[in-house]
């Protein structure tokens, strides 16, 4: 699966990585929908930190389609809010 993560790049993750980043999302959605500033920065950090982690970085210069798109590590509250879905950033 590719991920684009806005304003750095894309990303190659396996299928075997999703539960773990599931499990990051929901506690994001979790912060986000308490309003609790803190723990949304720390969640969107540890979510983005992990797919940096344990994707494989694409170069610059390759265009493949992104299956997922997360948002920038310095994105609002506001602006994850509203690029969740009905299964948050990480569907599964």
């Amino acid at each position: 699966m590719i991920i684009r993560i806005m304003g750095e790049g894309q990303v190659e993750i396996s299928d075997g990585d999703l539960d773990v980043l599931n499990t990051l999302d929901a506690e994001l959605e979790q912060a986000i929908n308490a309003d609790d500033e803190a723990e949304f920065r720390v969640k969107l950090h540890a979510l983005l930190d992990k797919v940096r982690h344990v994707g494989k970085a694409l170069p610059d210069e390759s265009l493949e389609p992104s299956e997922l798109i997360l948002p920038p590590a310095d994105a609002s509250i506001e602006e994850v809010r509203a690029m969740l879905g009905d299964s948050g950033l990480i569907p599964g």
